[in-house]
């Protein structure tokens, strides 16, 4: 389980700029939940994720997954139990290196590097089967440089490599958004198989509503640093794209937009 307790950030703090983005912030994700984040622009989606992650600190509250409490452990550590996909593909895998050495890379996570090949031939057909599920063809094309690749090849690798090693959570930070709608729905076809495959605890923020819809077994809206609708189950599974637009739009009048 993951949990976000009492979480208070706030940016250019001692400013005019000043601004509270999470003031007393409570998140509760069981194992094997697949949580759908959506929300406007500013509402706090991505911080949430930073926090989580580890790339941004929080000014008080707590981060424990289980019964640790991570708050203050670096972000490379918390990598070793969470892996994260970005929205743009280039984030996720190293361009100037091979197909080959970034699967390396990633199945090397987390394990001390000492004076030895980067590459460990004995794994190589471990790679490219792994690389066989992904159905692009690039279990063929292991020596090729990845930045030759596609945007939807690159961010299919970046979500194989992101769980390649044993992990807790997925973190998908709008990792479809950078795509074309044909490529998005590969990317999210793969998403949802590797989740479920691997009995992952997954959460998507998105602006895509019918993936969130479609995806996933809770549904977060966030507005304001806070999480204004919270359906999981049944009641996530009844959730229609018109009731969240209709959501959207109550809360845009009210903001006076």
């Amino acid at each position: 389980m993951l949990k976000l307790n009492n979480i208070n950030k706030y940016y250019n703090t001692g400013t005019v700029n000043e601004m509270c983005l999470f003031q007393d912030f409570n998140l509760s994700i069981e194992e094997g939940q697949f949580v759908s984040v959506i929300g406007s622009n500013g509402s706090g989606k991505t911080s949430m994720l930073n926090i989580i992650c580890g790339s941004i600190p929080v000014d008080s509250g707590t981060i424990c997954i289980g019964d640790e409490n991570i708050t203050h452990m670096p972000e490379y550590k918390r990598q070793r139990r969470i892996g994260r996909v970005y929205q743009n593909p280039a984030m996720g895998t190293c361009p100037h290196m091979t197909i080959l050495e970034n699967m390396a890379l990633a199945d090397n996570k987390g394990k001390v590097f000492n004076l030895r090949p980067g590459t460990n031939r004995k794994r190589i057909d471990f790679y490219r089967e792994n690389l066989k599920s992904l159905g692009l063809g690039l279990e063929d094309k292991l020596h090729v440089k990845v930045g030759v690749l596609s945007g939807g090849q690159r961010q299919a690798m970046a979500l194989l490599m992101s769980t390649m090693t044993p992990i807790e959570f997925l973190i998908l930070d709008e990792h479809t958004a950078a795509l074309d709608p044909k490529t998005a729905e590969v990317i999210m076809e793969l998403t949802d198989q590797v989740v479920k495959e691997k009995k992952l605890t997954t959460i998507m923020v998105t602006h895509n509503l019918r993936y969130a819809v479609e995806y996933g077994n809770r549904l977060l809206m966030m507005h304001q640093g806070q999480a204004v609708m919270d359906e999981a189950g049944d009641k996530k599974a009844a959730v229609k794209i018109e009731d969240l637009l209709s959501r959207f739009n109550a809360i845009s009048i009210e903001c006076g937009n």
